[in-house]
């Protein structure tokens, strides 16, 4: 299962701030790239750290043609970190997941179903919901209840 990436920030120290689609940030230390692969020990050179990208897609995140890291290894060894933003999730990204229509989370919304200012909140032109109104209305995510069948 891919965690597909939302954004990643470089942080001082060789930290790399991950956020997933799925509303999980994590921290990655890649330091402990540098002598386990020598291609990282790049990463050194001034300023290159911070132009780190989401490759397309949000299948991993890369510096160059050689650096590149990807979003399994991120989320498998990144380390689980508190933001103000937990959880929160774009309603295309929440269609995905549950594999719903984004006009059912607006009809939802309109219903009072997922009640505005509490479970959903519009910025601009972008809906946000919360993972758990998201669980308590439609359950799992599609991808967790896959994985939870097969356990």
């Amino acid at each position: 299962m891919f965690h597909k990436i939302k954004s990643v920030t470089a942080l001082p120290d060789y930290i790399l701030l991950v956020h997933f689609s799925d509303g999980t940030a994590k921290q990655y230390d890649v330091k402990l790239l540098f002598k386990k692969f020598e291609t990282f020990e790049q990463l050194k050179t001034p300023g290159l750290f911070s132009l780190v990208s989401v490759d397309t897609g949000g299948y991993g995140v890369s510096w160059n043609d050689d650096i590149d890291l990807s979003c399994n290894e991120l989320w498998n060894n990144g380390k689980k970190t508190p933001t103000p933003f937990d959880n929160l999730i774009a309603f295309g990204d929440a269609t995905d997941l549950w594999g719903l229509n984004e006009s059912t989370l607006r009809k939802a919304v309109s219903y009072g179903k997922l009640i505005d200012g509490v479970d959903v909140k519009k910025f601009g032109k972008q809906w946000i919901v919360s993972k758990a109104a998201m669980i308590r209305e439609y359950g799992q995510p599609q991808a967790e209840k896959a994985q939870e069948d097969h356990l």
